[in-house]
């Protein structure tokens, strides 16, 4: 049976020695020297932070530094009486407000009088709330209602698919060659941890999780269900195109990355991908991009997984009975299409994207929808209630302007030129319906005299 690591600060300093030995090499750069300290941390059983800080302490003093230093309160007694009380009162401080630091709780204890002041160091109520559950990691896990994350694995391939957004290395893509970083996405499958679609981006937005996205449903069809965080480049537009692919979007409850431990784990793993791109120093995306594609297929798709059985996640995919569900390719295309709202002009012509298109005169003056596709912002798709869509293309201006276009005429408009004004004809009619037929209440005819009648 093999024996269970040693506490660290039961080492002696011969142990510590032996420990540190292989990082004392002549000659050893920054990379090696990370790497012999990783080994020692897996050898160990110990933390990367207490191997570097044995090194320091070589560094500083040399043998004497690595001998263990006697207890803070070596020959006094107890100063602390009922200690296990301390740690109960702790514990309710810690629950109470998980954020409370270990100085914040050891304060309001000595304010409340509860302990004397100085009675206790942080270390040592740090590492008791730490034996008992209660540190502050261990407390982040819990979640508000009560429940810890628990694993969880889907049976076939696709039946879920979880994505996240990891930040890349720094390549001279920018201005004048200025270093800029480069953000990772990735979409894994949840049965089998293969991963049906990964690449770096020069800017960390939707748009990205739209590309990656996309690769992944025309290169293995659709999933059952998408799990990501509550990130913004997930947000109201990866809604709407899983609905038009009849995928169920899942979001992970806010400032919990252990809930899609899979993808965090790949994130782990891609570590090792990164340290050896620091070495190759590639100066373009594509490059870097070719980098990660070899990389997966050739390395992580094809290494034995523990979570698998030991197989491979390429091996898992591939032995799966469950079909790939494949989405019609009109469904596709109007699953990953933006849409925005524009008003035509007189001319029949829609502003997108900085640049003038001509849809036809149906449409001037206006309100239409413009549906477009983020790849392909040259061409675009006009529609409107009534109307049939019309494939739109940028206006070019020559140096005549050519012939006009004449406005088509709609259903909603004048199929023929008036013969008349249809206002004055009503008004006419009204009149004459409502024309009175009394008397004349004064006629010359009567007033004239007889005399006026010889002058006739």
């Amino acid at each position: 049976m093999t024996e269970p690591p040693r506490d660290p600060k039961d080492r002696s300093a011969d142990a510590k020695m032996q420990m540190i030995t292989p990082l004392l090499l002549p000659g050893m750069d920054k990379g090696a020297l990370i790497r012999a300290k990783k080994e020692i941390v897996d050898r160990e059983g110990i933390s990367y932070r207490t191997v570097g800080r044995y090194l320091a302490a070589w560094e500083t003093s040399g043998y004497e530094g690595l001998k263990p230093k006697p207890p803070w309160n070596k020959g006094k007694t107890d100063i602390v009486a009922n200690m296990d009380a301390v740690v109960t009162e702790a514990i309710v401080l810690r629950t109470e407000c998980p954020e409370r630091s270990v100085r914040d709780i050891i304060r309001i204890m000595e304010m409340e009088g509860k302990i004397p002041t100085g009675s206790i160091r942080r270390t040592t109520l740090q590492d008791h709330l730490f034996r008992a559950g209660y540190s502050a990691k261990q407390v982040r896990r819990v979640k508000e209602s009560g429940e810890a994350s628990r694993r969880f694995q889907k049976a076939h391939r696709c039946e879920m698919w979880q994505s996240d957004i990891k930040y890349g290395p720094y390549l001279p893509i920018g201005e004048n060659g200025k270093m800029e970083q480069v953000f990772l996405c990735v979409f894994l499958d949840d049965c089998t941890r293969f991963i049906v679609s990964a690449a770096f981006y020069e800017k960390q937005d939707a748009a990205m999780v739209e590309d990656c996205f996309r690769q992944a449903v025309m290169r293995y069809g659709k999933p059952d269900a998408l799990y990501v965080d509550n990130g913004k480049q997930y947000g109201k537009w990866l809604s709407g195109a899983c609905k038009k692919l009849g995928t169920v979007l899942l979001h992970t409850q806010p400032y919990d990355p252990e809930a899609k431990g899979k993808v965090e784990a790949f994130n782990h793993r891609i570590n090792a991908f990164l340290s050896e791109i620091a070495l190759e120093r590639p100066k373009t995306l594509e490059a870097l991009n070719q980098h990660l594609e070899s990389w997966i297929n050739e390395y992580y798709h094809k290494n034995e997984h523990r979570a698998l059985g030991g197989i491979s996640p390429k091996t898992a995919f591939a032995m799966d009975q469950r079909p790939l569900s494949f989405p019609d390719i009109q469904v596709v295309r109007e699953a990953f299409l933006h849409k925005v709202e524009r008003v035509a002009d007189k001319t029949g012509c829609v502003s997108f994207n900085g640049k003038l298109f001509e849809a036809g005169m149906q449409f001037a003056g206006r309100k239409v929808e413009v549906v477009y596709d983020p790849c392909c912002k040259d061409e675009i798709e006009v529609r409107r209630l009534g109307c049939a869509p019309v494939t739109a293309r940028t206006v070019a201006i020559g140096p005549y302007c050519g012939k006009a276009h004449k406005q088509d005429v709609g259903a909603d408009r004048c199929a023929t030129f008036p013969k008349g004004s249809r206002m004055l004809t009503a008004l006419n009619k009204a009149n004459i319906t409502h024309r009175t037929h009394s008397g004349i209440a004064t006629s010359f005819r009567i007033a004239r005299t007889p005399e006026d009648k010889n002058h006739v």
